[in-house]
C-alpha cells in the first residue's frame, strides 16, 4: 500500500521541525495597527528630571516598529525614558516570560512591568537587556524581573500584569532602540 502525501503537509512538516516552537507564544503588539492609540512616552520630567526624548511609529522593508531615541540624563534625580503600554488582555496562565524583537544601538536597555501591586508611581520591576544594530530576538523570564523596592513580590506574578516599558535607565546616555514585537512565552 502506498502512501501519498501532498506537498503542502510535506513543507508544512519540514519548517515545523526548523522552527522554534512559537505555538505557546501570544503577540502583545508588533505595532502594525495604530500602536499610537495603545503606547505613551515618558520622561522623567514628570518628575523634575532633565531625560528627554521622543517615539516615533515607523515602517521598514515591510515591519512596523516602535522607535524610542532620546537623552537621557540623571541630573536632578532623573534617569529615564520609556515607553509604556496598559495591559490590554490578561497573560495567558502558563506564562513565564516576556519576549521581544529589537534592535539598537549597542546599549542595555530594560523592560519594566507593573502589577496590580505596583501602586505608587516609582514601583515597577524590571529586567534588562543589551540589543545590537541588527533584529534580535530577547527573551526575559519573569524569574530575571527583580522588584523596585523591598515591599512588592520577589517575582512578578503574569496574571497580575496591568503594564509593559521599554525603557532607558539609570545612567547618563544616547537612546536608541526600535521594538518589532512584543509578547508573552
Amino acid at each position: 500500500m502506498r502512501f501519498k502525501i501532498g506537498l503542502a503537509t510535506v513543507i508544512t512538516l519540514i519548517l515545523s521541525a526548523y522552527t522554534p516552537a512559537l505555538a505557546s507564544d501570544m503577540l502583545i503588539d508588533d505595532f502594525k495597527l495604530q500602536p499610537e492609540t495603545r503606547w505613551r512616552f515618558f520622561a522623567d520630567t514628570v518628575m523634575g528630571g532633565k531625560s528627554s526624548g521622543q517615539v516615533q511609529f515607523e515602517n521598514e522593508e515591510g515591519h512596523a516598529h516602535a522607535r524610542m531615541t532620546g537623552n537621557v540624563s540623571t541630573a536632578n534625580n532623573g534617569g529615564f525614558i520609556q515607553i509604556r503600554m496598559k495591559s490590554q488582555d490578561a497573560a495567558p496562565e502558563n506564562t513565564i516570560g516576556i519576549r521581544l524583537l529589537v534592535r539598537g544601538n549597542d546599549q542595555r536597555y530594560f523592560v519594566h512591568l507593573r502589577t496590580g501591586g505596583t501602586i505608587l508611581p516609582w514601583q515597577f520591576y524590571q529586567a534588562g537587556f543589551d540589543v545590537t544594530r541588527t533584529w534580535t530576538e530577547v527573551r526575559l523570564p519573569l524569574t530575571e524581573f527583580k522588584a523596585s523596592g523591598p515591599i512588592l513580590r520577589n517575582v512578578p506574578r503574569a496574571s497580575s500584569l496591568t503594564s509593559i516599558a521599554i525603557a532607558a535607565y539609570g545612567r547618563n546616555h544616547d537612546a536608541d532602540i526600535s521594538a518589532r514585537e512584543i509578547g508573552f512565552y
